[in-house]
């Protein structure tokens, strides 16, 4: 497994993603080779870096086109729809360099040859990808203890995600109200608590790499014995919050208790984290101020001319330590939106959102005015949601750890928010208080900047606004 950012990859995720770049350098390469005699083994440094320009361009395009979300692509029909648009786009924007930088330009014809062999090489790729994947070939094998909901839940993350390289050998159902009668063995998958004696015999039978422990009871001599053998033997023991957390990205709030958050690792903030994150920040606002300014002034005119009110719209927030903040946005909704109704979340199709408001929440465009709260530090640009105090005591009485968010800033963007999209409900609040609380346990600066990359990608597709 490969860890990244907190997370865990299989390895063959990375050479996955590696290789296709290879793929499409060495397409390109070979065009070179077809059309201009190129010699293929040893490349001049000018055409290597043009070629990578392609590369790197074409890879871009293919993530922003989900073609490494597995369920996404899930049919070759699907691919190949998705592969000829990626590298359409990939074919305009380097058009739009080499009008800036001519001597970027490889040379005539090459993308053209490129993309055919391109095409052919990336199919073939993902096709021998695919077998990999399937017959789980690399993957770590695991068995499972319990039987809950949690446990349930695990099942579900790794079968719903075939490239999550984890495959379950062996589930162990615990019995708290009875002892079963029989004990059934490995064929189906499916052992009583009679059978924890047996647990480090299983798992050296198997072969198994990890145990996760997803009990809701855990007391037991026999239990501890056998997992302690199954540790001292090389065999990984995990409970099954962390797991969980590997595999998904996101805590389990409902089921975490406070000894899990004040043993486990993270939740750090030296200085030198907390002075990248401000000079992040302050780099990131100051520069999309400046470039974002034509259309400030074009969306406040438009605001102006779609409905009576000011053009931006002020409401305080609970910001870090709880302390209380005005966010400032473009007005998207009609004037005093909530005399009547109070404090409401959102819902699809507000009837007090304006035309223009459906365009700029659309394209998170109302957003914008944030950057000066970035700015002035009383937001980060990568955080929790900003939460109105109305909200957070009734959020608060109803989940736990809620009021962990406010240990951070609140951001423009999030993990929650490029991971789950918009919330309008206490289960949403609960949902993206799970990954907020995995932002806040391993928040890093390259965090922060796959998050930037994410919402790019989120803007670019106008998914998850109301």
């Amino acid at each position: 497994m490969l860890r990244l950012l907190k997370q865990y990859y299989p390895i063959r995720n990375a050479i996955f993603v590696i290789g296709e770049g290879i793929v499409i350098y060495l397409s390109v390469l070979l065009a070179c080779g077809i059309l201009l005699s190129t010699e293929l083994l040893h490349p001049s440094y000018q055409l290597t870096l043009k070629i990578l320009l392609i590369t790197i361009t074409c890879q871009i395009c293919l993530y922003y086109n989900d073609l490494y979300n597995l369920r996404v692509v899930d049919s070759y029909t699907e691919l190949g729809i998705r592969l000829l648009q990626s590298l359409g786009v990939a074919a305009i924007v380097l058009a739009g360099v080499y009008t800036v930088f001519p001597d970027a330009i490889i040379g005539r014809g090459i993308f053209i040859v490129s993309i055919a062999i391109v095409i052919l090489l990336i199919v073939s790729w993902r096709f021998c990808y695919n077998i990999v994947i399937n017959k789980g070939l690399f993957n770590q094998k695991i068995i499972l203890l319990g039987s809950g909901d949690f446990a349930d839940l695990i099942v579900e993350k790794i079968e719903s995600k075939k490239d999550c390289g984890y495959s379950i050998q062996l589930r162990l159902y615990e019995y708290p109200n009875r002892q079963a009668e029989g004990v059934a063995g490995p064929s189906n998958g499916q052992l009583s608590t009679s059978s924890y004696s047996g647990l480090y015999e299983q798992a050296v039978e198997l072969n198994t790499d990890k145990i996760v422990v997803a009990l809701k009871e855990r007391r037991g001599g026999v239990y501890v014995r056998e997992l302690l053998r199954s540790r001292v033997s090389g065999v990984d023991v995990i409970e099954g919050t962390s797991f969980f957390e590997m595999l998904t990205g996101r805590l389990y709030v409902e089921l975490t208790n406070p000894g899990w958050f004040i043993f486990s690792e993270g939740f750090k903030k030296s200085p030198l984290k907390v002075v990248a994150k401000r000079m992040f920040d302050i780099l990131v606002s100051t520069t999309m101020l400046l470039m974002l300014t034509p259309v400030i002034v074009i969306v406040a005119l438009l605001i102006k001319i779609d409905s009576k009110g000011p053009i931006f719209f002020s409401q305080e927030r609970v910001g870090h330590n709880r302390n209380p903040y005005r966010v400032h946005k473009f007005r998207s909704m009609v004037t005093d939106a909530e005399v009547k109704s109070g404090p409401v979340w959102a819902q699809d199709e507000d009837p007090r959102v304006t035309k223009i408001g459906k365009l700029i929440r659309k394209w998170r465009i109302d957003e914008i005015p944030q950057l000066w709260n970035v700015l002035k530090g009383e937001m980060s640009f990568v955080g929790p949601r900003p939460e109105r105090e109305h909200f957070v005591k009734q959020l608060e009485e109803q989940i736990p750890y809620y009021g962990v968010r406010f240990s951070v800033k609140p951001g423009l963007t999030g993990w929650a928010q490029v991971s789950y999209g918009y919330g309008a409900s206490v289960q949403d609040a609960i949902e993206k208080l799970n990954y907020d609380l995995f932002y806040i346990k391993n928040m890093s600066l390259l965090l922060d900047i796959v998050i930037f990359i994410r919402t790019v990608k989120t803007v670019i597709f106008g998914v998850g606004a109301r």
